[in-house]
This record gives C-alpha cells, sequence and structure tokens, in this order.
C-alpha cells in the first residue's frame, strides 16, 4: 500500500501503454494539516484542496477513467469544530456553483453518495440542480461521497431490503450479495479498480467498505492540496504493475 518513489522520467510519458483503472476513488486527506505548516486556518486548506479536485476531475478524464468517486465529507466530519463545517458547507457550495459549467463543458456526470438529505438546503438545492443538468453527460461519472460514511450505506441498504420484505415485495430468502448491492447509494457503482489515499494514513476511514473487497490500494503521504497529474500518474503506474487475482492464482 505504499508510493512508489520519485522518478526522473517524464511520468506522463511512462502511462504510455498503462492499465487505466476504470474507477478510481480518493480519500481527500491532508487538507488541515497542509493549512498548518503553511501557518495558515485549516479553511484555507480545504479552499487549495478544491483547486485539486479541479485538477484531478479533469486528468482523470483525460485519461479515459470512467468513474472517479471523492471523499468530500463523511458522517464522522460533522463532530469538527462548527466554524470548520459551515466553512467546508460554503466552499462546497460555491463549488458546485462555480464548476458547473466547467462540469458541463467537460460532459462530466455529477453523482452523491451518502445521506444527502442531511446536507444544508442550499447545498442540497445546489447539488440538485448540479446533477440534474449533467445527468444526460456522456463523460466521466464525478461521485461525490457527502455526509458519507460505508457502515451507514450497509445498513440503508439492509433498512430498505427489511422495508420491501415487511410490505410483501421481497422474500427474505432472495437475498444475495447482488441484491443487496441495488439497495445501496449507487446501485450501478462498479467496485472502484484503485483507491487513492493522501497524507500518509494507512486506514480506510470507513469509505465505501461494501464496494472495495478486491481494490487496489495506494497511499502516498503527499497532503491533498499538493496531490497533482503526476501524483496522480505515480498512482496509476503503481497499479498498472500489479497483478489481480480476485482470490484465484496464476
Amino acid at each position: 500500500m505504499s508510493a512508489i518513489g520519485p522518478s526522473s522520467q517524464n511520468k506522463a510519458a511512462l502511462l504510455n501503454g498503462a492499465a487505466i483503472p476504470g474507477h478510481i476513488a480518493i480519500i481527500m486527506d491532508g487538507n488541515g494539516r497542509w493549512a498548518q505548516q503553511q501557518g495558515r486556518l485549516r479553511a484555507w486548506g480545504h479552499s487549495k484542496g478544491a483547486t485539486a479536485v479541479d485538477e484531478i476531475t479533469e486528468e482523470c478524464a483525460r485519461l479515459g477513467v470512467k468513474r472517479l468517486t471523492l471523499y468530500a465529507f463523511s458522517s464522522e466530519n460533522w463532530k469538527r469544530p462548527k466554524r470548520e463545517v459551515d466553512e467546508l458547507m460554503k466552499l462546497l457550495k460555491r463549488y458546485l456553483v462555480d464548476k458547473r459549467d466547467r462540469i458541463l463543458k467537460n460532459r462530466i456526470r455529477l453523482r452523491a453518495v451518502g445521506r444527502i438529505e442531511e446536507l444544508p438546503e442550499p447545498v442540497l438545492k445546489e447539488l440538485r440542480k448540479s446533477i440534474g443538468l449533467s445527468a444526460q453527460n456522456t463523460g466521466m461519472i464525478l461521485t461525490l461521497a457527502l455526509n458519507y460514511g460505508g457502515r451507514t450505506e450497509i445498513l440503508d441498504a439492509a433498512r430498505r431490503f427489511a422495508d420491501d420484505v415487511a410490505r410483501g415485495l421481497r422474500r427474505p430468502d432472495e437475498l444475495t450479495e447482488e441484491l443487496l448491492s441495488a439497495y445501496m447509494y449507487d446501485p450501478g457503482m462498479e467496485p472502484p479498480d484503485l483507491l487513492v489515499r493522501t497524507g500518509g494514513e494507512k486506514r480506510i476511514s470507513n469509505f465505501l467498505l461494501w464496494h472495495i473487497s478486491y481494490t487496489e490500494l495506494y497511499v502516498t503521504p503527499t497532503l491533498w492540496p499538493e496531490f497533482d497529474r503526476e501524483e496522480l500518474h505515480m498512482a496509476i503506474l503503481d497499479y498498472s504493475r500489479r497483478e489481480r487475482r480476485f482470490g484465484g492464482i496464476r
């Protein structure tokens, strides 16, 4: 799960012939630490992190990645100081408004997973607007995990299935992995091929627990505001060198 070291060669050129993951998921960690290293408030780091989102989203689309899922706000993040949470919500709303034209221009389809109905109404309004306007786009799917928790997603799916059983629409003995997947927040979400975590911490942090059973993990010490195209290329190169067996042998 460790990142490979820097290379003096042109990393973009090295991507020629590399296996590009169909679905990349990213835990964007390190905004606050980056800001503190600069002697600034944590909100400054979150703002700079939004710039990194732009660069990585456009590069993934250019490379032919079919889906990019970003852990933008976890259900545990509400525990942070109110001032920081308020700043994060303002930043999210501003991002949804300011980047809407860019998303549409790049034919990106915006989606969201999580208990999004619990987001502040101004944020939810802009989120739903962007999702609706981009729904017919044919390019990469950009999914924002907002007020999201992996355990909560599985719990909510189980509750929805149980509700259908109670209404006579399903039988308990019908339940399979495939059927339970249909009750997740985004039933059409393919498992990530590559999960990137910035900031150096080696944990999953309750992200996409149902989906990542065979996902390749890549951890880099680079803090999210400094995660750029070259860092993304390094992650893809590392992924490309791996042998995926899904429990089997060669």
